[in-house]
């Protein structure tokens, strides 16, 4: 509208509106008879009062178009507030989507594992400067969580407790090169341990080293904890062999696994806080 009043169109407007004020003026100065004067001012506005009219369509065009306009943007905003609500509930159906297969998953686990006991966690941040996705959960030790816990979503090892705090904790994953859990092959039964690699940390696999250069261990494999460590029972999944290949600084080979989930997505996981075979554990210590 500010520009309607500053356009070349809105000033002619003024102009022929002055004029035919200054007309009826003269006008009414002459009196209401037809005078030699007045038929001149007649003769010289009469082309005036059909600009005027031509102009007072016009604006009244302008006007209508500029409430079409009004409309429009009040139908995009209802439409835009429509989409923002369609977002949340697409989100929130996201979430549940995702919450329940952790849960169908944890639930198989469960059925197979009836002593373990789960903490629920939401992930609340992440170290945007760490490239191994270390994340931190709202759950810590005043909900029974400690250092050394395997972190899971559903049946597979994402990590452990790196860190627990009284209401949070973080998270060192799978991917991560210090992190390091005894494991093996579910077909093969060979065993050794899982570490991160900074090499391949980008592509978000993890590394089954030092195996046997006569190693079984084939594309596809599943490998799943060893339940060496007291924390860490046996059997849970950490994902599937990509690739086979020999070391450059020994004779040693390692096979190159792709985690059982993606990590660096996760928003919600399960902490494995107890579960029988670590009190047996505890105990023989």
């Amino acid at each position: 509208m500010k520009d309607l009043f500053k356009s070349s169109r809105f000033k002619l407007i003024v102009g022929v509106i002055a004029l035919l004020l200054l007309g009826m003026l003269i006008g009414a100065a002459n009196g209401h008879g037809e005078t030699a004067q007045s038929g001149i001012v007649g003769t010289v506005f009469a082309p005036a009062h059909w600009v005027a009219g031509k102009m007072s369509d016009a604006v009244d065009a302008i006007s209508e178009n500029a409430k079409g306009n009004a409309e429009y943007e009040k139908k995009i905003d209802s439409l835009q507030q429509e989409i923002g609500e369609l977002q949340e509930q697409l989100a929130d159906y996201n979430n549940l989507k995702a919450q329940n297969e952790l849960y169908k998953e944890a639930l198989e686990l469960k059925e197979e594992n009836k002593d373990f006991q789960f903490e629920e966690a939401s992930v609340i941040g992440r170290d945007s400067a760490n490239p191994y996705c270390t994340f931190t959960i709202s759950k810590g030790t005043l909900s029974g969580i400690e250092d050394g816990d395997a972190v899971l979503y559903g049946k597979y090892l994402v990590g452990v407790i790196k860190k627990a705090y009284p209401s949070y904790s973080v998270v060192s994953t799978i991917i991560d090169p210090d992190f390091s859990v005894s494991a093996y092959d579910i077909s093969t039964n060979e065993l050794s341990y899982v570490t991160g690699s900074a090499e391949f940390e980008k592509d978000g696999y993890c590394k089954f080293e030092n195996l046997d250069s006569a190693t079984k261990i084939s594309y596809g494999s599943i490998i799943a904890t060893a339940g060496i460590s007291s924390k860490m029972p046996k059997g849970i999944i950490i994902g599937t062999v990509k690739d086979i290949s020999d070391e450059t600084t020994d004779i040693s080979t390692y096979a190159l696994i792709e985690p059982g989930t993606d990590i660096r997505s996760l928003n919600k996981c399960l902490i494995l806080t107890s579960y029988s075979g670590e009190s047996e554990e505890q105990a023989n210590d």
